[in-house]
């Protein structure tokens, strides 16, 4: 979870920093909001996840994902509200640029993850 989104937040750093080298000043920052309106609400989401419940059972564990999923997506509309209505002048391909790159690093992490776990599988049975 945090290695994922650390990456979310690598990567928005990154895509704004090359954005606002090649196209200035307006597309770094647009790039940087956008990649932080996919990391903050992943961020609510991993810490509803990871949060002590009051028993550990699985009902409780999807309560919280639930919970989570819908203000994860109440703070993603949330934020893009906010950045369409203040934010002058902004780099809308920019914006859209940085909340997909760290979008796709949600999809990265599951892979590298069930590459690794395939990893285990095979040296486990390897070694039995």
């Amino acid at each position: 979870m945090l290695k994922v989104l650390a990456a979310q937040v690598g990567i928005g750093v990154v895509l704004a920093a090359v954005l606002w080298g090649v196209f200035g000043q307006v597309a770094g920052l647009s790039a940087l909001l956008g990649s932080a309106a996919c990391f903050i609400p992943n961020a609510f989401l991993a810490l509803r996840l990871a949060a002590p419940r009051r028993s550990p059972g699985a009902k409780d564990l999807m309560r919280a994902a639930y919970i989570g999923e819908i203000g994860k997506l109440a703070i993603t509309v949330l934020m893009f509200s906010i950045i369409f209505a203040a934010v002058r002048p902004l780099s809308v391909p920019a914006l859209f640029a940085g909340f997909i790159a760290a979008q796709l690093m949600t999809f990265v992490g599951l892979a590298l993850r069930q590459d690794q776990e395939t990893e285990e599988n095979k040296s486990n049975n390897d070694g039995s």
